[in-house]
């Protein structure tokens, strides 16, 4: 049996191989840490040779950043969904806090590689997630801007700050262990994002002329 896998899986078309083998190496990654994961192990894992294995990834610090991309633009995925998903903007804070709860309760452990990452001294790795938090604080900050008229770096900060909340909190409600519910975790923390946002008044434009 173990001798056919590989076979079964080498006539997989090329993008669902690829999707298995991110998937095995989210596994191995998550659970050895960058360093310690061996290709070898990844292979294995999915059932692949390590020379399929490079054929599509020529090294372990390559299909790391493919499994980092792969999970940052998910994420940001989610957050533009929720943040789209209504003008109610108490509605928009809740969706939001949502989404980075489902994200960190979602059945994998991707957001450890995003927000407990034990190899930002990598300049591509680094690069990413900076651009994940970057993204993640545009999309808040641009409705910011323009409900209260607050100048972009200040929009930009408070996006930042909502944004951060809602993954630190996420994190720790999932360490937990279930002590609270994830809709009452996710009710009290928009509360307290929403007592703070809408502190700012909205921007009354003036009109021309």
């Amino acid at each position: 049996m173990s001798q056919s896998t590989p076979e079964r899986v080498n006539r997989l078309p090329r993008d669902q191989r690829r999707a298995l083998l991110l998937g095995a190496a989210l596994d191995v990654f998550t659970a050895s840490g960058y360093h310690a994961a061996g290709m070898d192990e990844i292979a294995e894992r999915a059932g692949v040779s390590k020379p399929v294995l490079y054929q599509h990834f020529p090294s372990k610090l390559d299909l790391y950043l493919a499994v980092l991309d792969l999970h940052i633009d998910s994420l940001l995925f989610a957050l533009q969904r929720a943040i789209a998903s209504t003008h109610d903007n108490s509605l928009r804070v809740r969706a939001t806090v949502e989404a980075y709860f489902a994200f960190v309760d979602g059945g994998s452990e991707a957001f450890r590689l995003l927000f407990e990452n034990d190899l930002t001294s990598d300049p591509a790795v680094n690069e990413r997630l900076t651009r994940m938090t970057y993204e993640c604080a545009t999309a808040a900050s641009a409705v910011i801007a323009a409900d209260t008229g607050l100048p972009e770096e200040a929009a930009m900060l408070l996006g930042v700050g909502l944004i951060g909340t809602a993954q630190v909190t996420a994190r720790y409600w999932l360490q937990r262990d279930g002590r609270l519910s994830r809709e009452r975790a996710c009710e009290l923390v928009a509360n307290l994002q929403w007592r703070g946002i809408s502190g700012f008044p909205l921007y009354e434009q003036q009109p021309l002329g």
